[in-house]
């Protein structure tokens, strides 16, 4: 058994020892050949076999494999200093099925000539990070169907969105891993969960403040602020520009070229949707706002809208986040590998039983927008995934 598979799976919580062993040549083979089908990784029918057989032990399931891996990435972030972040992003694992119900339903798409069913399971991960890029390992995975939260969308049809119980919601997702991550990990000061547009989600918000931990996230909701007669985008565009911050982009063809973003920064006050004042206290947050000057042509403009309880004093720590959530790109990543891999999934207990059917960015400098910055970021080989340098007004 490989070093790197006996510590993922030292603490895991097997059944029986033996299963402990019998999961090493698989996962050991499969970390090999990261993204390959689960025949192609285990390279001869015999271990293919073996493997699927695993997968397949009624005693064996995702929650008992993966108590071993939540155990490594605590260990790994006990031994840094500092801040962490943790990424949380949802993907869906698709599967051809002529019966939907017999495995469940991801989402229609609308062909030529028919509305086809897709198939599959969803789900959620949380993945642990360095500031400077280095994965720590997973510390929250939630699966789940689209079974489970049936009836959402038509509710959202006779009440105001923002009333709806978010226990009836998928976005449920988001504080629930939040919450898990942050018991893990056991240091919620030094925690900041970064997500995309999806979890710009109020109760992620309250959920940070009772776990006294932080985040930093990619709104997308026109919120209310201060006193309540404004939003966060109003606010935000009577604020001067405080600084440039340079980065190299890639366009859908991987087409090179930079882009200057101004940035904006502001402390305020944030109130929550009209439907859950009641409920929901305000919060003091600060918003970071990053446009691009000019895009070229056949490229849309770098714009972020970022959103974090933690306090930005300068345009040094302001592209900071920026960074920070530039390594958001890092989980997408990986769930790019997981579908071949996770193939096994097919023949495990849940498959069966279940009722389921931009950026990477370099250290910052600053310069004022009347200065020209003295060096050029190397371009990052992905698509409007930004490298920077920032300069300070």
């Amino acid at each position: 058994m490989d070093a790197w598979v006996g510590q993922e799976l030292a603490g895991g919580s097997f059944p029986d020892r033996r299963l402990r062993a019998r999961l090493g040549k698989p996962l050991g083979d499969l970390g090999q050949r990261i993204g390959a089908p689960t025949p192609m990784a285990c390279q001869d029918w015999a271990a293919t076999e073996a493997a699927y057989r695993f997968f397949g032990n009624p005693r064996v399931d995702e929650g008992v494999i993966l108590t071993g891996h939540f155990a490594a990435p605590r260990a790994r972030f006990a031994a840094t200093a500092g801040p962490i972040l943790v990424l949380h992003d949802t993907t869906e694992f698709s599967s051809r099925r002529d019966n939907p119900e017999a495995i469940g339903r991801l989402s229609l798409l609308k062909t030529r000539h028919a509305t086809v069913t897709l198939c599959g399971l969803l789900m959620h991960s949380s993945l642990v990070l360095t500031p400077q890029g280095d994965p720590l390992g997973l510390a929250a995975v939630k699966f789940w169907t689209r079974k489970k939260f049936k009836g959402a969308n038509a509710l959202r049809g006779k009440v105001n969105a923002t009333r709806i119980p978010i226990e009836q919601e998928e976005s449920v997702r988001w504080p629930e891993n939040l919450k898990r991550s942050t018991e893990l990990l056991g240091e919620p000061a030094r925690c900041v969960h970064v997500g995309d547009r999806e979890s710009d989600i109020y109760e992620l918000f309250r959920a940070a403040r009772e776990a006294r931990t932080h985040f930093l996230v990619r709104t997308c909701v026109g919120r209310l602020a201060e006193g309540g007669g404004t939003t966060i985008s109003e606010v935000m565009g009577r604020e001067p520009v405080r600084g440039v911050h340079e980065v190299e982009v890639r366009d859908d063809r991987g087409r090179a070229s930079t882009a200057e973003l101004d940035v904006r920064f502001r402390r305020m006050t944030v109130r929550p949707p009209i439907g859950k004042q009641r409920r929901y206290p305000t919060l003091e947050l600060t918003a970071i706002h990053a446009d691009e000057r000019a895009a070229p042509a056949g490229r849309e403009p770098v714009r972020w809208r970022l959103l974090t309880d933690l306090a930005v004093d300068d345009l040094e720590a302001a592209t900071g986040k920026l960074g920070w959530y530039a390594k958001r790109f890092k989980i997408e990543t990986s769930h790019t590998e997981l579908p071949g891999s996770l193939s096994f999934m097919r023949g495990s207990p849940a498959w069966r039983a279940a009722p389921w059917p931009a950026t990477d960015c370099r250290s910052p400098r600053s310069w004022t927008p009347a200065r020209s910055p003295a060096a050029t970021a190397p371009a990052v080989p992905a698509s409007r995934r930004p490298t920077g340098r920032s300069s300070g007004c």
